[in-house]
């Protein structure tokens, strides 16, 4: 699963909620998908979509089965949003926010561990690991990045000399 955005608001009184999304452009989210919302930590809970409405290119009004009051929308807010690979179709896949949970392997060091979080700063992506105990920020360029692979869920890096040291 990749995570795609999060709900930030409601809007109305019938349990329509506000996702904001990185997928791009596109009408990628349709009535029948399932979205899998993260209740609790590491617990996606799978909605069928009753409605999705796009908004702009970055949000979708939506409706979920079982959430039909204001009530239980706001409880929804601040919630992060995960779809199947499949879903997103041709929508844009190259937002380091999709990469969360993505192995990082460098040219020498090898697998270094998985993306936990990643941040921009400005125009630039940081992803943090956790490495030999103690978290490293990685700089998320094109300069050191060699491949991301979504479907096996790794990011070749040439990373360098001493950065995982500071």
């Amino acid at each position: 699963m990749i995570r795609v955005g999060k709900i930030v608001a409601t809007h109305g009184l019938q349990g329509t909620m506000v996702l904001s999304h990185v997928a791009g452009k596109s009408n990628w989210l349709k009535q029948d998908h399932v979205l899998f919302i993260a209740i609790h930590k590491d617990s996606n809970i799978p909605y069928f979509v009753s409605q999705a409405k796009r908004i702009s290119d970055s949000e979708y009004h939506i409706i979920v089965e079982d959430i039909d009051t204001v009530e239980a929308a706001k409880k929804m807010v601040g919630k992060h949003v995960f779809v199947e690979e499949d879903i997103l179709g041709k929508a844009s896949t190259d937002t380091p926010l999709l990469w969360i949970g993505f192995n990082i392997v460098d040219a020498e060091k090898g697998s270094l561990g998985s993306l936990t979080d990643v941040v921009q700063t400005g125009h630039q992506w940081l992803g943090t690991i956790v490495h030999d105990g103690k978290e490293v920020l990685i700089p998320l360029i094109p300069q050191m990045i060699v491949e991301v692979n979504l479907r096996n869920k790794y990011i070749r890096m040439n990373l360098p000399e001493g950065l995982l040291d500071i």
